[in-house]
């Protein structure tokens, strides 16, 4: 994997604040890549990064880490439909 790569997401998914997600889609389109590739490279980032914030474009949670990230958002308070996300109330533009 490009060390670049890796430094140009670390960073923007550090950014990310707290109350706020962002989808892969989203991190792809600032760094300049795809949604898969971004989702590679968060498998190599770890536990300093906020990775909870980081969701699929229907605003479904991660499923890695043991399942933790739908607890992590609801304590920052991340508006949620259901299961998943209000991708309209909580991303980041």
């Amino acid at each position: 994997m490009n060390a670049s790569l890796v430094e140009a997401v670390r960073e923007v998914v550090a950014a990310i604040p707290p109350g706020s997600v962002m989808s892969y889609g989203d991190i792809a389109e600032r760094v300049g890549t795809g949604p898969r590739q971004v989702g590679r490279v968060m498998g190599l980032l770890d536990e300093s990064a906020p990775w909870w914030r980081v969701v699929h474009a229907d605003g479904t949670p991660a499923t890695c880490h043991g399942g933790r990230a739908p607890g992590l958002l609801g304590d920052e308070g991340v508006p949620m439909r259901g299961t998943r996300v209000d991708m309209g109330r909580a991303r980041r533009p």
